[in-house]
């Protein structure tokens, strides 16, 4: 039996084993910089599989390896998740970890600790296959990513000095294969206004007008951003999600605003560039001079559940990887191996820890999760049991094909 088959039919043999264990961490709520509960979990049950080796890092990520090959790759997860939101829209508990029909239900299922669950599996199963080949093969369960993407990686690579040179995301793909996404940046806008009397506003300069103005021109700006050459990432786009204003009272002309927006970054854009786009279209519609308009990137800086004080600006560079690269190849090769035919390469919508690995420290990087990225953030998660099924092969059988290439 080839190593494929075999690979197969052990991830055929665990299927309920992974469903089980990611019901088991749906179970422990694990919202952002509050992951240590389901980090225990995570180190037990890794232990449990035969890792090599488990720690837990600086910021509280676990760490896992099987094998000790002078290369190295990461199969990565984050263990945090958004909250549930409004109850109602729920027809089941968020946190029971029903399986079901096929079916794990409930927070975290496709976003994304379904991935976690599929990597454990992948370590047992490279563990009693006897793997001694060209990599050592880890697994990290990464924190706060739902607050600010990559930041657990910044830490990991910046101040850890862990580096590997290849990079596997497990976010929700639908089994499919990716090589990029678009970047994103969080940023404010400040404006300024002169307060008056609210009987007589003629007398003073409304915050709230030059807000509502500059609202509008940065939907313009949505509407004139355009996309990559070769529009494989798409256009960039930008929303105002957040506004407020304020004056002296409620009877009196505000002087102050303030937006704050999402803004998405194709190949080619850059924090420089997304900012200076906007102090443009805010000046042409409120009048004010570049100079006076305030337009920063926010800080993150929330703990996390060790209290290491670490942060970072909220940026989070474009990433993509050509299709001819090694480790993408190398993945159409695991799976059509596995599987009989060549899974679909595309992209994400949405962004992933592999801004800093890859869009910011230039490691290159694929992406296959189980479940689907329209299920993140969503009431009702779940995510489907031959996923995990099929991830697990999938990440197991990676290192066999990457051995003895670049």
């Amino acid at each position: 039996m080839g190593i494929q088959e075999q690979i197969r039919a052990k991830a055929a043999e665990y299927k309920m084993y992974t469903a089980q264990n990611l019901s088991k961490m749906v179970q422990v709520k694990s919202y952002s910089s509050k992951e240590e509960d389901v980090c225990r979990l995570i180190v037990s049950l890794c232990e449990e599989a035969g890792f090599d080796e488990v720690r837990i890092d600086g910021l509280g990520s676990v760490i896992g390896r099987v094998g000790y090959g002078e290369k190295t790759i990461a199969f990565d997860a984050h263990i945090d998740t958004v909250e549930v939101g409004n109850l109602d829209n729920w027809d089941f508990d968020p946190f029971s970890g029903e399986i079901a029909d096929g079916l794990v239900k409930g927070r975290g299922t496709s976003d994304q600790k379904g991935g976690a669950a599929s990597m454990i599996t992948a370590g047992r199963i490279l563990k009693e296959l006897g793997y001694g080949g060209q990599y050592s093969i880890y697994f990290t369960f990464t924190v706060m990513e739902e607050d600010c993407d990559g930041m657990c990686w910044k830490y990991l690579i910046e101040e850890e000095k862990f580096k590997p040179e290849l990079i596997v995301s497990t976010e929700p793909t639908s089994c499919r294969l990716y090589r990029g996404h678009r970047g994103r940046m969080e940023i404010r806008v400040f404006l300024k206004g002169i307060s008056c009397h609210g009987s007589a506003p003629e007398r003073g300069v409304s915050a709230a007008y030059k807000a509502s103005k500059a609202a509008l021109a940065i939907e313009q700006l949505n509407e004139d951003l355009q996309p990559d050459e070769g529009n494989f990432l798409g256009k960039g786009t930008i929303t105002v999600s957040q506004m407020d204003v304020k004056g002296p009272s409620q009877c009196a002309v505000p002087d102050y605003a303030m937006l704050y927006c999402d803004r998405r970054l194709t190949w080619g854009e850059d924090a420089e560039l997304a900012i200076n786009q906007v102090k443009e279209y805010v000046s042409k519609a409120t009048g004010d001079s570049i100079d006076d308009i305030i337009v920063e990137m926010p800080i993150y800086e929330k703990l996390g559940w060790t209290q290491k004080d670490y942060h970072q600006e909220l940026y989070f560079p474009t990433w993509k990887i050509d299709e001819d690269h090694f480790l993408v190849t190398s993945g159409v090769e695991a799976y059509t191996k596995l599987y009989g035919s060549a899974p679909v390469v595309d992209k994400w919508t949405f962004s992933t820890n592999l801004v800093a690995t890859t869009g910011r420290h230039k490691i290159p990087a694929i992406g296959f999760g189980p479940g689907d990225e329209n299920q993140a953030h969503a009431p009702n998660e779940i995510t489907r049991v031959e996923d995990l099924e099929i991830c697990a092969a999938f990440y197991a059988m990676l290192p066999y094909t990457l051995d003895g290439r670049a």
